[in-house]
């Protein structure tokens, strides 16, 4: 029988219980967490006023994102299963970006030129979606994330589904958004995620963690727009902090990366246990 380990819980909400120390280690822990995020927004700010030579600013920006990706994996910052994740984001993200600028959508662009680029889409973009991807799997490990009536998962891969789907078809069919809404509260809000923070596990429900995640991803959102790497059309003539409504569309995309890194994890979870299984004879 596997041991249990008995750790005082404490949920998130009770912040008379937090030591200053904890709070501390928790930001530590969160930016840590989101470090191929925060490098790349990083990249994006220094780019705006630094002008490098020879390349183009989005291209520079591809260079940065690989050499980040690259530094992280051989310093075993990342394990190889979770670039794999982040591959896989990158390219769900700049699929669904090459239809979103598209001249019949146009529902951002990119103002400047470059040269590695899918139709109206630099390269990078496809990073920063990764970015979300990363940040879920590192935080899944440095918080030793655990979660109680967790849903299940067919049923999340077919939200996963529709959501992505809705991305692309509201423009032509009903906008289904409120109904993914509540098909996440439908399934998600009897469940809670369990952390670590300096050995003392707390917890909070986990749709209240999805929305803090896509409130931070909003504002780094607003950070990148500031910057001009990528614009809505009401930013074009002078910048504006990018609509809150936006925040839902990143609740929306996060749950997307949240599930395929569960999936993943799962799987692979099962793999191990059928592997360690004594062979029948």
């Amino acid at each position: 029988m596997k041991a249990t380990r008995t750790r005082a819980v404490a949920p998130v909400w009770n912040w008379g219980r937090w030591r200053i120390g904890s709070l501390v280690l928790f930001g530590l822990k969160q930016a840590w967490s989101a470090l191929f995020g925060g490098l790349m927004l990083a990249a994006l700010v220094v780019t705006q006023y630094v002008e490098l030579p020879y390349l183009a600013r989005y291209d520079w920006l591809v260079v940065f994102a690989i050499a980040i990706q690259a530094f992280m994996l051989l310093a075993r910052l990342e394990k190889p299963r979770e670039v794999v994740i982040i591959l896989v984001f990158h390219l769900v993200g700049l699929a669904m970006e090459v239809f979103k600028t598209s001249s019949q959508i146009g529902s951002w662009s990119y103002p400047d030129d470059s040269v590695l680029r899918v139709g109206n889409v630099p390269l990078f973009s496809g990073f920063m979606y990764a970015a979300v991807g990363s940040y879920l799997a590192r935080a899944w490990r440095v918080f030793d994330l655990q979660f109680t009536n967790y849903p299940n998962r067919v049923a999340t891969v077919v939200l996963a589904l529709a959501i992505y789907a809705n991305f692309f078809t509201h423009h032509f069919l009903p906008d289904i958004r409120l109904l993914l809404f509540a098909a996440v509260a439908a399934l998600y809000w009897r469940s809670h995620v369990f952390y670590t923070v300096n050995r003392r596990v707390r917890s909070m429900p986990l749709i209240v963690g999805f929305a803090l995640i896509a409130f931070f991803i909003w504002i780094a959102e607003n950070i990148g727009t500031y910057s001009d790497v990528w614009l809505y059309p009401e930013q074009a003539a002078m910048w504006q902090p990018v609509a809150i409504s936006k925040m839902g569309s990143w609740f929306l995309l996060m749950i997307i990366s949240f599930i395929m890194i569960d999936v993943m994890r799962h799987g692979r979870r099962r793999i191990m246990h059928t592997r360690r299984k004594p062979s029948m004879r």
